[in-house]
């Protein structure tokens, strides 16, 4: 995931019983702001941190012949290739191969088509110059030419999560393109793997109730994948968390939808039929996938420029916590009423109190002795949305009495840009990825 931790990764490439490493680090999320890096500046866009993922790895690629699959390249993957090629010779590892994945970038593809938007039923014209990225999720095919062509590092953007394990699996067992039954479980291998330590015991504990040892030093997966497509999931022996039935069912059951219709660039999963059993300790059989032929279209990320944010956030604490927590709130409201803020949403939470829940949630039984506040409104101004963080920070000295403000952490103005997110589909045979191959000297 974006914000993984390196270390799990370092304790795979050197102590796990592996073939292959790989790097799923692209959410939505991630692309978007890839690229709005890559318009600003035509160097960046791949991931930010592709150099402090990769120095640490590399030397094992070279001397344990591990072989590593990412979509880092984000909206540069050609950028991330000439990355990794100057960190190869910082450090001296020599003779790898690189393969770099084009082809997912479908904006232009896009503007020409104007298909209709799944969350606005409007077409992708409708909004006009804000549409800044159009991203396929390609499926596997294309790492499956590049380890064919003998590559060592791929690196991709916009590739399907689960389809960055499915590609090395694809190359080691050569299943015919409409074996989907097969395809189907090596994807699912991919969907349990994608969010590294979810299946492991990330994203899982709850004290006292289901218990995680070691969390702090969590161990990410190995998948032990057979010709037939069944698969043991497990760790690196000592390494923190756990492999159960319980934490491979939850991430087998995250982001499914439809679990007899699990819609992947490269096959439609059904896992209705589907098995997982125990094998021993940290080890875990997925049994009983089965798949469907692969989809006729492709989902399309968009990224849309939406506006501005500002922003802030106040503290309370000790007596009286909440009444002050509100009466700030309604200050700061007939505030940007006063000076005619333009908004196109707004909103004020009391973080502890109604956050979270409903917004008219009211205190049951004891007020809380602390309680922050957090305003934030979207506007179509940057100018506007600097007005609403202004307020925010001007209240410690012009509102309630105890009250501590949460400063930095945002753009000029405690404003940030908004970028949105919004889906379509285009036609499998109008997407064409490319992969392109070179070797280290």
């Amino acid at each position: 995931m974006a914000e993984d931790r390196i270390e799990p990764a370092i304790e795979l490439a050197r102590s796990g019983d592996i073939k292959y490493l790989c790097y799923d680090a692209l959410s939505e999320k991630e692309i978007q702001l890839a690229s709005l890096r890559k318009l600003r500046n035509s160097t960046e866009g791949h991931d930010k941190y592709i150099e402090k993922r990769l120095e640490p790895i590399l030397p094992f690629c070279a001397n344990r012949g591990l072989k590593l699959v990412s979509n880092m390249g984000s909206a540069n993957p050609l950028r991330a290739a000439e990355v990794i090629k100057g960190l190869c010779r910082k450090l001296d590892v020599r003779g790898l191969k690189i393969a770099s994945i084009v082809g997912d970038d479908v904006l232009s593809i896009m503007r020409e088509i104007d298909p209709v938007v799944a969350e606005t039923g409007q077409p992708v014209s409708a909004f006009g110059e804000r549409v800044i990225s159009a991203n396929a999720y390609i499926g596997a095919e294309a790492i499956l030419t590049a380890l064919r062509q003998g590559a060592d590092i791929v690196v991709g953007g916009r590739i399907a999560d689960a389809s960055l394990y499915l590609g090395p699996i694809l190359h080691e067992f050569g299943w015919k393109a409409d074996d989907w039954d097969r395809i189907a479980r090596g994807l699912i291998v991919g969907h349990i793997m994608e969010c590294g330590g979810q299946s492991t015991g990330g994203n899982f504990a709850d004290p006292g109730y289901k218990d995680v040892l070691d969390l702090h030093r969590l161990g990410f997966p190995i998948a032990e994948v057979f010709e037939s497509g069944e698969t043991i999931l497990t760790k690196v022996p000592g390494s923190g968390g756990m492999v159960t039935t319980a934490t491979v069912t939850e991430q087998l059951l995250y982001e499914m939808g439809d679990p007899a219709n699990y819609i992947e660039p490269d096959v439609i999963v059904d896992i209705t039929e589907a098995t997982v059993e125990q094998a021993g300790k940290d080890r875990v059989w997925i049994r009983g996938v089965k798949g469907k032929p692969r989809p006729l279209q492709l989902k399309v990320a968009l990224g849309v420029l939406d506006g501005f944010i500002g922003e802030g956030m106040l503290f309370f604490g000790g007596p009286g916590a909440y009444e002050k927590a509100k009466l700030a709130g309604e200050i700061i409201m007939k505030r940007l009423d006063l000076i005619g803020v333009k908004s196109e949403e707004l909103r004020i939470d009391l973080v502890g109190v109604n956050a979270i829940f409903q917004p008219n949630y009211e205190l049951a039984v004891v007020a809380p002795r602390e309680v922050g506040i957090r305003v934030a409104g979207r506007t179509c101004d940057r100018a506007e949305a600097a007005k609403i963080a202004y307020e925010v920070n001007a209240c410690p000295t012009n509102g309630p009495a105890g009250m501590s403000a949460l400063s930095g952490g945002l753009t000029r103005d405690d404003v940030r840009e908004v970028l949105a997110y919004y889906h379509t589909f285009i036609a499998r045979e109008r997407v064409r990825p490319t992969v392109s191959v070179e070797t280290v000297n």
